[in-house]
């Protein structure tokens, strides 16, 4: 059924492995590890090798931008099998998404109807298998149309016979070639039908709390309305998926690059007001009032080198205040912040 599939038993250590693992733990001086491979094999270094956190109860790293992005392309996926279905059908055949997310994979095989027809497929190079799930009314719906059929909606209730089957694989060549094609930006996949089912209670094709990604289609074809889902598990699409992200940062890192200004000639004509001015001081409003023609008013002499250059209202520099040929000259010192860039209002100059 899953010849394909290799399981890989848990690596145990012996006990003097155990041991050389406390003994550098306790130890500050760095010593060589014992790694495991993915593959099973050990090997040792000094080099520590790459960790990456997982969780056990939610072991997807699916955020809802990835849920997102992977819903747009099964949107698609769904929006170009329909449109060739219905070419090689002759007949228009109607799909539309009726349920998309992860589940475990006990669940997922408890979902299917106990008399359904499934598929199970693999997509080289990718490791694992997906289910293709049809509804055996619209399985025989469609095998009617391809022997000259109107399209009428087959009632009955039964397994596929072994005829029936070689009729439709013309049919799940398509969805899985078109399932695949959806990642050819990323990787080019090619399916591979590996046996037939009629009952998904004793499916054993992923370990039971793995992750799948299923997706449910309802399928309208003639006066046949029935259902269709695909279930992949995510360590499958895993590779996949962790390229998408990785286009998304680089996307978004990209956006939000400023782009560096360059002078045209038409600046050169425009007016922009320049001031300068000081925060000399505060007074009342009765002071304010008292004040006549001919009052002196002290400042401290360190205020001419705070001198505030403003451009358009709003303050930019900071500058110190001279005498160049007989001309009042306020000479550059430093660059405010951004956040001491606020219009002022002040009119004490």
């Amino acid at each position: 059924m899953a010849d394909d599939t290799k399981y890989q038993e848990p690596q145990r250590l012996e006990p003097s492995e155990i041991d050389g693992l406390i003994a550098a733990q306790s130890t500050s001086q760095p010593t060589e590890g014992l790694f495991i491979r993915a593959d099973g094999s050990r090997g040792k270094g000094a080099a520590p090798a790459k960790v990456e956190t997982y969780d056990f109860r939610n072991p997807v790293f699916l955020t809802e931008i990835d849920l997102r992005s992977l819903r747009q392309l099964q949107e698609d996926f769904v929006r170009y099998l329909s449109a060739r279905l219905s070419l090689f059908l002759r007949m228009e055949f109607g799909l539309k998404v009726a349920g998309f997310g992860t589940m475990t994979y006990v669940k997922f095989t408890e979902s299917l109807p106990s008399q359904t027809h499934l598929c199970l497929f693999k997509a080289d190079p990718l490791v694992g298998v997906g289910v293709l799930d049809i509804n055996p009314p619209l399985a025989l719906t469609i095998v009617d149309r391809l022997l000259g059929g109107r399209g009428h909606s087959v009632k009955v209730e039964r397994c596929l016979t072994e005829i029936e089957v070689g009729l439709l694989e013309d049919i799940i060549h398509i969805i899985l070639e078109e399932w695949c094609r959806q990642w050819k930006g990323e990787v080019e996949l090619r399916p591979a039908i590996m046996s037939h089912e009629s009952n998904g209670l004793y499916l054993r094709t992923s370990p039971r709390d793995a992750m799948m990604l299923a997706l449910a289609l309802e399928a309208s074809f003639g006066d046949c309305i029935g259902q269709i889902q695909v279930g992949i598990p995510y360590y499958t699409i895993e590779p996949m998926v962790k390229r998408l992200q990785a286009k998304r940062q680089k996307d978004t890192s990209v956006g939000v690059l400023m782009k560096k200004a360059t002078w045209q000639r038409s600046y050169e004509r425009i007016n922009v007001p320049v001031r300068a001015q000081w925060d000399a001081f505060e007074a009342t409003l009765r002071e304010v009032a008292s004040m006549r023609v001919g009052d002196v008013i002290e400042m401290p002499a360190e205020l001419f080198q705070r001198t505030r250059i403003l451009l358009n209202g709003v303050p930019k520099f900071i500058g110190a205040v001279g005498i160049n040929d007989n001309r009042v000259a306020v000479q550059i010192t430093a660059k405010l912040p951004p956040q001491e860039e606020e219009p002022t209002h002040a009119n004490v100059h």
